[in-house]
């Protein structure tokens, strides 16, 4: 069997991209029956164990890529045509450089591990510079103003992040059976780099949780009365255990409040809580609590950081509540230790008989400026040398 390249005409690519067939044609099959190149790059990132939202977000790309060269077939490009793209989207897009990356990974990955096409041109493409950023933190009394503006699931979400140091899809994808009520801890399953660890579960929450999933257990009970109650489990569980995704330890702990149709397998479903549902209840608690940092769902796992190393906690145990792989990553939270830039005081704070600064009246000061100057200008007009603008402007004399 022979394999050639065999780009289909750009009129039979529809308005959603899907059109664009795989350019592997083995002899005897019609490009008509030649897989399609998305659904192509969609088997290998199941393949590969991608989440979902990667996959998401790849697709974007390679369909941006693909539409702003005329329909082309991505075989057909190369160098010319991803620098062409990665420079529009800077310059024309104007998006930041994590996008930007992220849409040269995503082509990485189409010519890579689709086309399987040798890149060594790729090598030559500069990815641009992501500026090093200080992360925003919050005090504790900015946070319990906060908090306080919260109620129901959202207020326990929220807590969860603050109090243990989740990430916002660590705490959506937190499912029943890794809540220890015992010990008092969450064990994070499948976390940032496909990795498991285990946090506290704060004492102010433990009530609270209770009565949470005594309520998500009524919902659950409904759910299977009524034909559903079967929740997504990764990878193999459900062929090797059948049961597994109606089991109530599998369930989410902050289920949503509707049930939705899967988009990878098409099974009706209640999933958890949608992902924006609490990145919005912050920003309207963050007003109403008159905080005026720019703060979201990360800003919590932050602000936890920060107040365990202000409260004298080793930085190696914040690493592994957090899930860092390496230490220099947590360190970027002692940019606020021992208060003020770099820990450093102001010799304008020093303790010194130095007398303070006195009030300044600047309107006051400058109403004397221009009168001195009125003066200057006047004076110089009657010795016939001309006014400071004259002279600037070369219009004396």
């Amino acid at each position: 069997m022979r394999w050639r390249w065999v780009p289909t005409d750009a009129a039979q690519i529809n308005a959603l991209g899907e059109g664009i067939r795989m350019s592997y044609q083995p002899d005897g099959m019609s490009a008509r029956q030649s897989p399609r190149l998305l659904d192509l790059v969609r088997d290998a990132i199941r393949r590969l164990h991608y989440s979902y939202r990667t996959e998401q977000s790849y697709i974007h790309w390679i369909k941006r890529f693909i539409y702003l060269h005329g329909k082309r077939h991505p075989a057909e490009m190369g160098a010319v045509e991803v620098t062409a793209f990665v420079t529009h989207l800077a310059k024309e897009r104007s998006v930041a450089s994590a996008t930007q990356n992220q849409a040269l990974s995503s082509l990485l990955f189409l010519y890579g591990h689709v086309l399987a096409q040798p890149l060594p041109w790729m090598d030559g493409i500069d990815r641009a510079k992501t500026p090093v950023k200080v992360p925003v933190v919050l005090t504790r009394e900015e946070v319990r103003a906060m908090l306080a503006q919260l109620e129901g699931t959202k207020w326990l979400m929220a807590g969860l992040l603050y109090g243990g140091g989740l990430r916002l899809r660590e705490c959506l994808k937190l499912r029943v059976k890794d809540v220890d009520f015992g010990y008092k801890q969450i064990t994070v399953r499948d976390g940032k780099g496909s990795k498991d660890r285990v946090t506290m579960l704060p004492a102010a929450l433990v009530e609270p949780l209770r009565q949470h999933l005594v309520r998500v257990k009524r919902l659950h009970e409904r759910d299977l009365e009524e034909g559903y109650g079967a929740v997504e489990v990764p990878f193999a569980i459900e062929r090797k255990y059948p049961k597994a995704p109606r089991d109530w330890g599998w369930q989410y702990v902050f289920p949503s409040i509707k049930r939705s149709t899967d988009p990878r397998t098409g099974v009706i479903r209640r999933h958890h809580v949608f992902d924006s549902v609490l990145p919005r209840a912050l920003s309207a608690a963050a007003r109403a609590a008159g905080v005026v940092k720019p703060v979201g769902s990360h800003t919590l796992r932050h602000s936890f950081a920060t107040h365990l190393l202000q409260s004298g906690y080793d930085i190696r145990t914040v690493q592994e509540l957090l899930g860092h792989s390496d230490v220099s990553t947590t360190m970027v939270y002692t940019h606020v230790l021992n208060k003020g830039g770099q820990g450093v005081r102001s010799p304008l704070d020093f303790g010194d008989p130095t007398p303070p600064l006195p009030a300044r009246d600047v309107a006051a000061e400058y109403r004397v400026l221009a009168a001195r100057s009125q003066g200057l200008n006047a004076g110089r007009t009657r010795s016939g040398i001309g006014s400071l603008p004259e002279r600037a402007s070369g219009r004396s004399m």
